[in-house]
């Protein structure tokens, strides 16, 4: 699998639906039961590419872009985590998205991890990398290699120049949390929402929302109430963990072990945030064998 081609296509028919006001993009391949790919910041649906047709000959298949990324409207909106909950919960219903499965990653797991602690009987199975799985309690406990640039994203005007005018999460975060280098056209897939300082805003905003040092204080208590429903629920879960890893290194992939009932861990080779760029074959290979083990549980 490692030998597998990546490719840079994007080989999915646009659709769009009504959320709030708003048109939603998203991305669907398959039929059956519903396996919902929500991505984090600054990606989009272009991040499942390489994945979604490894698990689309057993399940509907579906990637919306959260609101104000990828191919979704931008509406004037704060752009907070409670905007995106109101947007993507929307989406669900208006899908009528039931006895679904998710698969997350970045804040798409924090979305996640929400909806399925507050609607756990309509989950069958999360599938989660790199995710928000806990608050950071401090500042020194966040990753030492990120630490400094994280702490100028959210300082005010100082983060807003360095996200929206010099776009420079995008143009330097995602390739840095990548081990191969993507190629040109990989770029300017990732590029094509954000090309305007306009279209910014939702890149901006999410860093600042990361519950880091008890701040912000409602995603916190948010993050820590999932947490504990996490440790609680016996719904089956896959975590891919890759190695250095960021939001999930060693460690926090050894407390998940301890902590989280029903969890398999698969290892993915080299890896630091965004896993489904350097071994997506390996991710949707594993997807596709255990999905088919939620329906006999």
């Amino acid at each position: 699998m490692a030998g597998q081609a990546i490719s840079p296509d994007y080989p999915f028919e646009s659709r769009y639906i009504d959320v709030l006001g708003s048109r939603m993009h998203y991305v669907e391949q398959g039929s059956g039961d519903p396996v919902l790919f929500l991505h984090g910041n600054p990606s989009w649906s272009y991040l499942w590419r390489n994945i979604i047709p490894h698990l689309s000959p057993l399940a509907r298949c579906i990637a919306p872009d959260l609101i104000g990324m990828g191919k979704s409207d931008k509406p004037d909106i704060e752009y907070r985590f409670f905007d995106h909950v109101r947007y993507i919960e929307g989406f669900i219903e208006q899908m009528g998205l039931r006895n679904l499965s998710l698969v997350v990653h970045d804040w798409g797991s924090a979305l996640g991890f929400y909806y399925a602690m507050r609607h756990e009987s309509n989950v069958r199975g999360l599938a989660f990398m790199e995710a928000i799985i806990m608050p950071v309690p401090s500042w020194e406990m966040f990753p030492e290699s990120s630490r400094a640039i994280f702490q100028g994203f959210r300082t005010p005007d100082v983060g807003w120049d360095m996200i929206v005018n010099k776009n420079m999460f995008v143009e330097e975060i995602l390739p840095a949390k990548i081990v191969r280098k993507l190629t040109k056209e990989e770029m300017d897939h990732y590029r094509e929402p954000f090309q305007h300082p306009a279209a910014r805003k939702p890149v901006w905003r999410w860093p600042n929302e990361l519950p880091i040092a008890g701040e912000p204080a409602d995603v916190v208590e948010t993050v820590e109430r999932y947490n504990r429903w996490l440790q609680r629920t016996d719904l089956p879960k896959l975590l891919f963990y890759g190695s250095p890893g960021e939001l999930v290194p060693a460690p926090v992939v050894d407390w998940c072990r301890q902590h989280l009932k029903n969890l398999e861990a698969v290892d993915i080779g080299e890896g630091i945030h965004y896993l489904q760029e350097d071994n997506p074959h390996l991710i949707g290979s594993e997807l596709a064998r255990w999905y088919p083990e939620l329906a006999r549980r």
